[in-house]
């Protein structure tokens, strides 16, 4: 018997694509009730686009601060059926893997803080800790309804939250070798540069937008918008789409449409950031309008007593030494870092996530329980 397997394997079972929940907090909800959670449904959304999230709290001591475990049960769509090597919503070993979508991304996650804290309770029924999770069904998704929204609930109640660990696959090569303790942020643009359209063998009648945008372009993919920190790289600032034309060879186009996006770190700001590339377009004497999509604000967890205790933890379980990182893209932790000091991301290998034949490895299942227990233990003793 193997209590975190079975929660794992229970819990791939239920087809939960976003924002489908597949009655996966239901399923937690119970098991944490039956601790002595207070449980709240704080769902969301347009009824053709139903979040379900779930706060739980247990108090512990009086006084003593908050630990919280977050994490999502939507996974992302499976890919094409028939090239899994078994159904996706069917757990099934091979190899000594566990084989299902949202193995590694991030029901094994959930399985192992929910008897993680299950164990720990049994064996301290009044801890120095009060113990909370927030789940939500749209991490993968848009992310509007999910976290964010129970994160704006809990500050308007004043809820005091000291630590926070998400449970994203954050492993590289082995169980432990990597926790995350920040990410940067992400700010998107779209810009539409005005030109006139006219007859391509008549440029002195048109202005072409594309040749009007090209010096502001070379511009801006030189510029250093930071240098980045001890723990983030260099801010970047990456292209993804452009668009213009009317598909016939001979006509100048009317207007140029430019997707971007900023990977920022806490050297930039959003305002500053949106300052000075407005700065390069007005600079070029563009005729542009930009609509700005913040998508997340960068954290960071310096190390302290959660990094500390993750650390210890891990080293305990694994030996290994894990590398603080800060690479990759967002998470829920930027909504929860608006009210949590410390947040830090750690969960299983994320070589196979979003993959078809996501899998984990089960020697790694109980190991990765015992390190939140072990994390558990030690902030309630600090």
């Amino acid at each position: 018997m193997n209590p975190t397997l079975d929660l794992t394997e229970e819990l791939i079972s239920r087809a939960s694509v976003t924002p489908e929940d597949g009655g996966c907090l239901e399923l937690l909800a119970q098991r944490l009730a039956r601790l002595g959670f207070v449980c709240e449904r704080l769902d969301s959304g347009p009824a053709d686009f139903r979040v379900s999230n779930l706060w739980a709290r247990k108090a512990g001591k009086p006084g003593s601060p908050t630990l919280v475990f977050a994490g999502h049960t939507d996974v992302v769509p499976t890919g094409p059926l028939e090239q899994w090597s078994s159904a996706p919503f069917v757990p099934s070993h091979r190899d000594g893997r566990l084989y299902g979508r949202g193995a590694a991304d991030m029901k094994t996650s959930l399985a192992a803080m929910v008897v993680a804290t299950e164990e720990f309770l049994h064996q301290h029924p009044q801890p120095a800790l009060s113990v909370a999770f927030l789940l939500t069904s749209d991490e993968e998704g848009p992310s509007k309804d999910g976290t964010v929204v129970v994160v704006e609930q809990l500050r308007a109640r004043g809820e005091k939250l000291d630590y926070c660990i998400v449970g994203e696959p954050t492993s590289v090569n082995q169980l432990g070798d990597m926790i995350k303790n920040g990410r940067r942020g992400t700010l998107s643009g779209k810009l539409r540069v005005r030109g006139v359209q006219g007859h391509i063998a008549y440029p002195h009648l048109a202005k072409n937008p594309i040749h009007l945008f090209a010096p502001a372009l070379a511009e801006l993919t030189r510029t250093e918008w930071d240098r980045g920190n001890a723990y983030f790289p260099a801010t970047s600032w990456q292209v993804s789409n452009i668009h213009a034309g009317t598909g016939a060879g001979n006509v100048i186009p009317g207007d140029l449409v430019v997707d971007f996006n900023f990977r920022f770190c806490t050297e930039s700001t959003t305002d500053g950031l949106k300052t000075r590339l407005e700065d390069v377009l007005k600079r070029h004497g563009l005729d542009y309008e930009l609509a700005w999509t913040l998508g997340g604000e960068p954290f960071l967890t310096t190390p302290g007593a959660l990094v500390q205790a993750m650390s210890d933890s891990i080293a305990a379980q694994t030996g290994a030494a894990p590398e603080l990182s800060t690479t990759g893209g967002t998470s829920d932790g930027r909504f929860i870092s608006r009210i949590c000091a410390q947040v830090v991301e750690f969960g299983p290998v994320n070589a196979s996530i979003h993959k078809i034949d996501e899998h984990v490895a089960v020697a790694d299942i109980e190991p990765l329980k015992n390190i939140y227990k072990g994390v558990l233990e030690r902030l309630a003793s600090a």
